[in-house]
């Protein structure tokens, strides 16, 4: 049985040449991008244990994490967290196997301690954050598909990505990267929670960055402005080493010096002072919220690896428009990648795998459809192998 394959050009005026832009990045302190993240972690840590007890990886969906936010009083040199914020672990896992009983719980809230120990780093884990683990028994039904090791869609659902990356979207991806990176060491003021806006108006963009500010790294309003002044200076020297687009920088534009407002925090992180995040409601796969562009709204994050489409197609789509825009030697501007699932059906043949095509001036869609369904259908037959790849967290999600 052959795969449905569809290749076909379309017509449109690429993102690129469109005057207007408008791509967002939630950094990785951001409430939304710690849910996600805690999400897969737990995800990858349920697995591991999964295959150390039993070889195979049985069913789980912990794509429901919930965080709520506490409340703080944050002040220069110093201030407290008053509540603290609420992680709240939701799903379903296999809990109990021929009478055995899993160490389920104990297993997720330690991954999503050690994500915050790795990635939070002013956050004191102890004291500053309370983790709920909810996670119960998953549906009897979707268990009893998930079981059959038939590698079987779990549902009826789709994944869409698209190739390449716009300037604006490296942009503001390497922004985010580059102030939660080596950078932190060198200004310690700087949280974690980092959120990236990059509005582009011809060759010209404008990046807007909320950035969480550690008030015992800034003992007075002088020194405040002093280091988001050296952050925005950081930021717009960096910028070239990514675009040649003239480029601006504004960091906390919601604070009024003159009020005393400042974006100040004990924690770095939103999430002390009222700030909630759920799964799904930031980044999508590729790290990118891009109204411009073919988007899933599908949560990813903490999702079965093995047989959850939402996940598998979602990343697969993302890797092969890549690919094929890649192999493509110019011929090809953009690549809208779709693939959609029946639930019960195997992964590897999805109702549909449609590839749009946007070409290059003067070339024909003919010249490269059989290597974009090859590329396609190679894809398609080694899903499985992505699997592996979730486990050992080298696939972004988020």
């Amino acid at each position: 049985m052959g795969r449905t394959i569809i290749v076909e050009d379309i017509s449109h005026t690429p993102v690129e040449r469109q005057y207007s832009e408008i791509v967002e990045r939630k950094g990785i302190g951001h409430p939304d991008t710690i849910s996600d993240a805690i999400a897969e972690a737990v995800s990858r840590s349920l697995s591991l244990m999964y295959l150390d007890r039993f070889g195979r990886i049985l069913h789980h969906n912990t794509d429901e994490v919930q965080i709520v936010g506490g409340q703080s009083a944050p002040a220069f040199g110093g201030g407290v967290v008053l509540e603290p914020a609420k992680i709240i672990l939701v799903g379903r896992a296999t809990t109990e196997v021929n009478g055995e009983r899993l160490p389920f719980r104990s297993t997720a809230v330690r991954a999503a301690k050690e994500y915050l120990r790795r990635h939070c780093t002013q956050l004191d884990v102890d004291t500053d954050v309370t983790i709920d683990c909810l996670i119960g028994r998953g549906s009897v039904d979707l268990q009893g598909l998930y079981d059959t090791q038939k590698h079987l869609a779990n549902d009826t659902s789709f994944g869409v990505s698209y190739a390449p990356l716009s300037a604006t979207e490296r942009l503001v991806m390497g922004t985010e990267e580059f102030i939660n990176g080596p950078f932190k060491e060198e200004l310690p003021e700087v949280g974690h929670d980092i959120k990236v806006m990059g509005v582009r108006r011809g060759d010209s963009i404008r990046l807007t960055i909320a950035a969480a500010m550690v008030d015992r790294h800034i003992p007075d309003q002088d020194h405040y402005v002093s280091a988001v002044e050296e952050l925005t200076d950081r930021v717009q020297n960096h910028a070239p080493q990514i675009t040649d687009k003239n480029v601006t920088v504004s960091v906390n534009t919601g604070d009024d010096y003159d009020a005393g407002r400042f974006y100040l925090t004990v924690t770095g992180l939103s999430m002390e002072n009222g700030d909630d995040g759920s799964v799904g409601r930031g980044n999508r796969v590729n790290g990118l919220i891009t109204p411009y562009r073919p988007m899933s709204l599908e949560a990813v994050a903490g999702k079965n690896p093995v047989t959850h489409v939402g996940k598998l197609y979602n990343v697969l789509a993302r890797e092969l428009a890549q690919q094929i825009y890649e192999e493509a030697g110019g011929n090809i501007e953009e690549v809208h990648l779709r693939i959609v699932s029946q639930i019960g059906k195997p992964i590897d043949y999805p109702q549909a795998a449609t590839a749009q095509l946007l070409m290059a001036d003067g070339v024909h869609v003919a010249k490269v459809k059989d290597d974009t369904e090859r590329l396609i259908d190679e894809g398609l037959s080694r899903i499985s192998d992505l699997t592996m790849r979730f486990v050992k967290g080298e696939i972004r999600v988020y």
